[in-house]
């Protein structure tokens, strides 16, 4: 039930059933704790403009946009979760995900958006699983990223136990025109490779992964439920663990991850009800130490860094409780670990990234309604460029 302990990602939408009619927004994040790097000055800012700053519509039209990358070709890429579909297994062919949040329904719906430089949107690429839950909250297209001019996509909707037999949870190597086959399987992955602390009353089996992200020649990719970040070699598809983070943290639903200087720094959406302030950014050595950098935010769905290694951290709700609408914000945290809100009122965003142009691009009304979805525009004119950074030692 919705009143539990233990609200994970998967049931996220069906948490904003209770909270859609709130529109309470808050201003700014507690003060800082751990900072992010060695404290060196920040390097002067340029044409400074007063934050929080009011975004532009840059498309819409999308359907519950997630995670979001530009291309080798410019264009701006989204991976979208669609609108699931009316297919569904039974326990005979595979473990079910429990009531009230089982069973799932699936349908190939979930896509990858291409947008132009005008905000023209296209479809790139589409027929990935999208699977929908008894609250509603839909899984599809999590996360795309590049490496060597490839595009990659984080399927997250596959799976027996999300409602479909035609193809796992996994990454997709996507092609130029569009088609894509699985490269890494995600769902066998989990299946053998079991986390230290999962939690019992409370498990997907075929995951609930979020966030991706390329480094040389892997793909990053962060699982929320199991709560676990592997590595997929981008041209073997072969996955390993960087890192079990049940294993020191518990049940904390980790959810996107960002790179700096060869470290990951990963984040946290937390269970339902939570605490404002209360979720952590978290640094994992190349060794797989975990360590703080720094805590007070909430409901964190996107992390990116920009030129000069200042962290942007995307908290889809701000408020106490149950995600709302509205509420949703952009917190930079400088090298000094002091905190900017970048833009605030936003509509359960679930995606960030900063363009070529050095604005930040947010996926905004990403937990729906269908159709409602759209990407956000945020100049940021001091965008941070020039001057030295120093980050923690890689371990």
């Amino acid at each position: 039930m919705l009143t539990q302990h233990s609200i994970p990602l998967r049931r996220f939408a069906g948490a904003l059933v209770l909270a859609v009619a709130a529109t309470g927004c808050e201003a700014g994040t507690g003060p800082a704790s751990s900072p992010l790097a060695a404290p060196d000055a920040p390097s002067a800012a340029r044409n400074e403009v007063a934050f929080p700053a009011t975004p532009m519509v840059f498309a819409s039209g999308l359907e519950y946009p997630r995670g979001l990358k530009f291309g080798p070709d410019g264009a701006l890429y989204v991976a979208e979760a669609g609108t699931a579909g009316p297919n569904s297994t039974t326990e005979s062919q595979c473990p079910q995900v429990v009531p009230p949040v089982g069973p799932y329904h699936n349908g190939a719906t979930a896509r990858i958006s291409r947008i132009t430089a005008s905000g023209a949107r296209t479809t790139f690429a589409s027929g990935f699983p999208s699977a929908v839950n008894s609250f509603g909250d839909v899984l599809g297209v999590a996360d795309v990223a590049f490496v060597e001019n490839k595009m990659y996509a984080l399927s997250s909707g596959g799976g027996c136990s999300h409602g479909t037999l035609a193809s796992p949870a996994g990454i997709a190597r996507v092609s130029s025109t569009g088609s894509w086959s699985i490269m890494a399987d995600l769902s066998a992955w989990q299946a053998t490779h079991h986390v230290a602390n999962p939690e019992p009353d409370d498990f997907e089996p075929d995951g609930s992964w979020y966030g991706m992200i390329a480094t040389e020649h892997a793909l990053v990719a962060v699982e929320p439920n199991h709560g676990e970040v592997v590595s997929a070699d981008a041209r073997s598809g072969v996955v390993s663990r960087i890192i079990d983070v049940s294993a020191s943290q518990g049940h904390i639903v980790p959810t996107v991850v960002a790179e700096r200087k060869g470290a990951l720094y990963i984040s946290n959406l937390g269970t339902f009800p939570s605490a404002a302030g209360a979720e952590t950014i978290y640094r994992v050595s190349r060794k797989g130490d975990i360590s703080v950098v720094a805590t007070g935010f909430t409901k964190v769905l996107g992390l990116v860094f920009d030129h000069s290694g200042r962290l942007y951290v995307l908290e889809s709700s701000t408020l106490d409780g149950y995600p709302a609408p509205l509420t949703g914000d952009v917190v930079r945290l400088d090298k000094k670990g002091r905190r900017t809100v970048i833009v605030n009122h936003l509509f359960l965003p679930t995606g960030i990234t900063i363009g070529p142009d050095g604005r930040l691009y947010i996926s905004n009304h990403g937990f729906g309604p269908p159709g409602m979805g759209e990407i956000l525009r945020v100049d940021l004119s001091d965008d941070g460029r020039g001057g030295d950074d120093m980050e923690p030692g890689d371990g």
